[in-house]
């Protein structure tokens, strides 16, 4: 493993004054590859603070205003869990761990290895890992698996993000939304997309009792519905599928669909 990185992004959403509850626990979330933090805070980090929740995003090593580009062709998903461990710690109390797609393959490396409080897997990589998703993907759009491969943040064309864009939004994505969500792409370890494509079924951790709860999208394409609910299975949870919604479904327009049932699952802890 590298060595733990201090200088981290952290965004914080917290409740008005009057609004909070102790018997509350703050909310991190970890966010997907190939973006930063910010993709929590126009929608789900208020939403949630409106809601009494301290709301938390980091951004990983390498990623957004984080340290660590310069090691992030070597960083590892062990080194992205050290990150999300030491954000954690410095929180007034233990939080609940939401993790996004590759984001959420962290956090089941930490509940595996550490006590967490509780954990939210939404859109995760499934038990079979990254391959299978390749070849499906491969199947349906050979043309845009390439150029995703291919990608490329500092050479973004308008033919790159139409190709990109069915993988990750829906038709109804805001402009502005996307447009914003444009400047917060960046490289991604290609070290982590190894560790992602070796998850296979017997080297996964089991959750070792931590509350757990996993969310996916019907219109997802990445981790599709059936991805979704391989992941449930092997953590011997149900999976919640959503309609309406894409991959990076914290910036939809219909968001609060998803939302809506991660909030009730938080109010049964």
């Amino acid at each position: 493993m590298l060595p733990i990185e201090t200088n981290l992004e952290l965004r914080s959403c917290l409740p008005a004054r009057g609004n909070g509850n102790g018997r509350k626990p703050p909310l991190l979330f970890v966010h997907g590859g190939y973006i930063d933090g910010w993709c929590w805070e126009p929608n789900f980090m208020p939403w949630f603070a409106q809601r009494g929740y301290a709301a938390y995003s980091l951004s990983l090593r390498g990623h957004g205003a984080s340290h660590g580009r310069e090691t992030l062709f070597v960083t590892g998903l062990d080194d992205f869990a050290a990150d999300v461990e030491h954000v954690a710690a410095g929180l007034p109390s233990s939080p609940v761990l939401i993790g996004h797609s590759m984001g959420a393959s962290v956090v089941e490396r930490l509940m595996a290895t550490r006590p967490v409080r509780a954990a939210a897997l939404l859109s995760p990589v499934p038990p079979s890992g990254l391959l299978p998703m390749a070849a499906r993907l491969a199947a349906e759009r050979p043309d845009s698996l390439i150029r995703l491969a291919q990608f490329d943040p500092a050479r973004l064309t308008r033919h790159v993000l139409d190709a990109l864009r069915p993988f990750y939004f829906s038709d109804d994505v805001a402009p502005e939304v996307l447009a914003e969500a444009t400047a917060h792409l960046c490289i991604e370890s290609p070290r982590v997309l190894l560790d992602l494509s070796l998850r296979m079924h017997w080297q996964l951790p089991e959750r070792r009792g931590v509350p757990l709860f996993v969310l996916g999208a019907d219109g997802d394409r990445i981790a599709s519905p059936d991805d979704v609910r391989a992941t449930a299975r092997h953590h011997d949870v149900d999976a919640t599928i959503v309609p309406e919604l894409a991959h990076m479904l914290m910036l939809e327009r219909k968001w609060e669909t998803a939302a809506k049932p991660l909030l009730r699952w938080l109010a049964t802890l």
